[in-house]
């Protein structure tokens, strides 16, 4: 017997409704009530979306148009391994407890001081008060928080919130152009977080629109966007692609334009992005150092043949993180993102990881590494250039999700090698917070500590600072996530407890030098005894990521699972299709 003649016609239909929603949708076990946070309210107030002044880039003719020629896969299988550890058995103790509310509290000192003073700006002034324009206007730290006012059960802020972001104008700008990286990761991954977590439609209305201005940017003769959208040039079709672009900024979209095209079954935001990809997959093996991608690139003529420059870190970093990213938000269905993966990490490891030179009596117990650059000549000789950024960070998680997802057990090994190493960092400054930029003393081989050569410390070596250092170039702290985030993924992933001290011993640290009246700063130097220069300065990632991971770590694991959830570059939450 048929089942629509054994079940009244609604009930199939409101069936069918709540399993779409179950597995596209902002639903499911984001938040178990273990999580030491109120569960969501069952009545709240409205969110209503309001569409901006004008849509102008809906009526802007596309003048390079291509025919959709990428088809997203379905939502229904998942070929890859899973990611947290086995937590089975977990108790939240009052120790762990402590921590999240003093992390919690820090979060909402913050964010109350950015209501009061700096309300829909991009950016609070932490030590000045007042606010800052520094991404279009349009309240980048609000929307980049909405996801972590979710998580920690601040609802009534959340509604405020997102009610605002809903009614947000994208035409409202005194700016003649938009940052595409940077609007992508905070405000459409902002956004695309905050539904994926709370279901209010009126934000996933808002992502639509403005990933279709976003869109604009891709209408270039070969279909490579530039690092801005300018406004003039996208009506007039005088958009091209950048000749001298960081690699990270063009190649760093594809997990909110593909979150996109799940959502709202528009295939064009991912067909966008794996042109892109496309690009990334041909060029790989056609640079100086086959298997990885220069810093910058010519877009324009996608060439990779010419530039000497290679990276984990600055210009390049999220283009290397998005690769297991979008192989879990994908399910492993395309396997090229896992043949890219593998294939960059094999040059890694030959190439970029730095081991440094220690004493022996702390040789003997740290086994530790960074990720550094390298520069390959007219001749193919390859120079290593033993320097560390708080940005190359996230390679200790990056690793770890890879070894993970894709079974590769040694790269978890890795990537825990690089959290600590970047935790180890922490603690080798008077300030106990890691500079921007800082030089080391090598050891020849990243397999084995090397024996301590006092020659070469004192030739190489900064005496200033802790031996292992040659300098702290940028010492500054800008209130920067990436450490904190892959010491959370490592823990997510082997459950060992130390790193949740270690997480602990860093937010210690970066509330005593940071905090100021009215929130926290970056600050000029970390190089310094006592209380260091506040530069004024709160970026949006402060409340979107930084807290955001110390906030998870101390949680049980069931809040925002790596296996239910795969973050963006911003730390944005966005849903893995079951």
């Amino acid at each position: 017997m048929s089942l629509d003649r054994r079940l009244p016609r609604y009930v199939i239909i409101a069936f069918v409704f709540l399993l779409a929603l179950f597995f596209l949708g902002p639903f499911g076990s984001a938040s178990p009530s273990s999580a030491g946070r109120p569960p969501p309210p069952r009545s709240h107030p409205s969110v209503r979306f309001k569409p901006s002044s004008s849509d102008w880039w809906t009526t802007v003719k596309q003048h390079h148009p291509v025919p959709l020629a990428h088809k997203l896969p379905p939502a229904t299988r998942n070929l890859l391994h899973t990611v947290q550890h086995d937590f089975s058995g977990y108790r939240d103790d009052p120790v762990t407890e402590q921590r999240r509310k003093a992390v919690r509290a820090a979060f909402v000192k913050s964010w109350g001081s950015y209501k009061k003073h700096a309300w829909l700006w991009d950016e609070l002034a932490p030590v000045s008060g007042g606010g800052k324009t520094t991404f279009g206007g349009w309240a980048a730290t609000m929307v980049d928080a909405l996801d972590t006012l979710w998580i920690m059960g601040l609802y009534d802020d959340f509604y405020d919130a997102a009610a605002a972001a809903a009614q947000l104008d994208w035409a409202n700008t005194t700016e003649t152009s938009v940052n595409l990286f940077e609007t992508t990761i905070r405000h459409l991954g902002g956004l695309l977080g905050a539904y994926d977590l709370s279901g209010e439609p009126a934000l996933l209305e808002k992502a639509k629109e403005l990933g279709n201005m976003l869109y604009l940017a891709f209408d270039t003769p070969n279909r490579m966007p530039g690092f801005w959208l300018n406004f003039e040039n996208a009506k007039q079709g005088l958009q091209v692609a950048g000749t001298n672009d960081p690699s990270a900024a063009p190649c760093s979209l594809s997990l909110e334009f593909t979150r996109l095209s799940q959502l709202t079954g528009d295939a064009k935001f991912y067909d966008a992005i794996s042109r892109v990809t496309d690009f990334l997959e041909r060029s790989q093996n056609s640079s100086r150092l086959p298997g990885m991608w220069p810093k910058l690139i010519n877009f324009q003529a996608e060439d990779v043949r010419h530039e000497s420059g290679f990276a984990l870190g600055a210009l390049a970093d999220s283009l290397y993180e998005y690769l297991p990213k979008m192989a879990a938000l994908l399910g492993g269905q395309y396997p090229r993102y896992e043949r890219m993966y593998r294939t960059a990490m094999d040059v890694v490891k030959a190439h970029m990881l730095l081991r440094p030179m220690l004493p022996e009596d702390e040789a003997s117990h740290t086994d530790i590494l960074f990720a550094g650059d390298v520069y390959v000549d007219q001749k193919n000789a390859i120079e290593r250039k033993p320097e560390g950024q708080h940005l190359s960070c996230f390679t200790g998680g990056m690793f770890g999700l890879g070894g993970k997802l894709f079974d590769i057990v040694p790269h978890v090994g890795i990537g825990e090698r690089l959290a600590r190493g970047c935790s180890w960092a922490y603690d080798a400054f008077p300030t106990g917070l890691m500079p921007e930029i800082f030089g080391i003393v090598a050891c020849p081989s990243i397999d084995k500590a090397c024996a301590w050569n006092e020659e070469q410390w004192q030739t190489q070596g900064d005496k200033h600072l802790k031996k292992g250092f040659s300098n702290a170039r940028d010492p500054r702290y800008i209130l920067r996530p990436e450490a904190i985030e892959s010491i959370f993924l490592l823990y997510r992933m082997t459950g060992k407890e130390d790193l949740r001290d270690i997480a602990w011993r860093m937010f210690e640290s970066v509330m005593r030098s940071t905090e100021t009246e009215l929130a926290n700063s970056a600050i000029e130097d970390v190089t310094v005894e006592g209380i260091p220069t506040r530069t004024d300065s709160m970026e949006s990632f402060w409340l979107a990521e930084t807290l955001k991971y110390y906030y998870l770590i101390f949680s049980p694991p069931g809040l925002i699972s790596l296996d239910e959830f795969v973050l963006n570059t911003e730390a944005h939450p966005l849903r893995r299709p079951k």
